[in-house]
């Protein structure tokens, strides 16, 4: 009893030092792109604004210039960990649960009285919370700098990059990769194949969702949505992403506890 409680404690330390090269990735891309938006406000903004003093001279063309060259650092930071849930997806089908099932060393957790359900719960519970940690920061991040030069900055709110990094979508995001990817694992047992097959399902539910995005609220009496909608359509699309990540993560969970019943 005392040796099961102890591996079940030590699961998440496990996690952890076996995904420590992800982890050090997570960190480091997550931190050029929080350095990447900081750069822009606090030393891009003020070079910006001094080439513009000449835009009176030479005409929108300027301007238009400036707007680039200021939001395109901060539309790539948002753009390249939007769709970093493609990457959590392909991690979690294939070296988080799809090659601990095809080399056998799940199984040989299980007959160490750590049960198929606890191994999961701990395989998935750790990246699950640097996830949210992570995203909750970029997003904090991405709006106080989407904020601070809104005159330097392009007025589409509905690009899908800055639709997703404004707020919890882009955290949501990320957890529906991981709960797809963990389910394709675990069906497949596989590791390249569940990496297809996650990052297939995770095009899916993307490609589905900003094709119909549109269609989330009703449209204001002219037909457009004005910005004042951005937040109920965020949260719809924020519900039904996470919708996605439940039944996924459950349905892991239901085959695995099938498989080893």
């Amino acid at each position: 009893m005392r040796t099961g409680l102890s591996l079940r404690t030590g699961l998440p330390w496990t996690v952890l030092r076996l995904h420590r090269a992800a982890l050090i990735v997570w960190g480091a891309f997550l931190l050029a792109a929080l350095g990447t938006l900081v750069w822009q406000v606090e030393v891009t903004a003020d070079s910006v604004r001094e080439g513009m003093s000449a835009c009176a001279r030479t005409g929108g063309l300027c301007r238009r210039q400036a707007v680039i060259h200021y939001g395109g650092g901060i539309s790539w930071a948002s753009t390249l960990v939007y769709y970093s849930f493609f990457a959590v997806a392909a991690f979690a089908g294939g070296a988080l649960v799809g090659r601990e099932l095809e080399n056998g060393t799940a199984e040989l957790a299980w007959t160490q009285s750590v049960s198929p359900t606890s191994w999961l719960a701990a395989k998935l519970a750790v990246p699950a919370l640097l996830l949210v940690a992570g995203g909750t920061v970029f997003v904090l991040v991405f709006r106080w700098a989407w904020a601070a030069d809104r005159d330097l900055m392009g007025d589409d709110w509905t690009f899908n990059d800055v639709f997703a990094a404004r707020g919890p979508a882009l955290v949501a995001y990320g957890l529906c990769g991981l709960g797809v990817g963990a389910l394709a694992g675990v069906v497949l047992r596989r590791s390249l194949p569940a990496v297809g097959v996650a990052c297939a399902g995770m095009y899916v539910v993307n490609h589905n969702l900003e094709e119909h995005r549109g269609d989330l609220w009703p449209t204001a009496a002219n037909g457009l949505h004005p910005e004042s909608h951005y937040w109920p359509m965020h949260l719809v699309e924020t519900g039904v992403v996470l919708g996605v990540a439940v039944v996924a993560t459950g349905a892991a969970f239901f085959v695995l506890r099938r498989r080893t019943g």
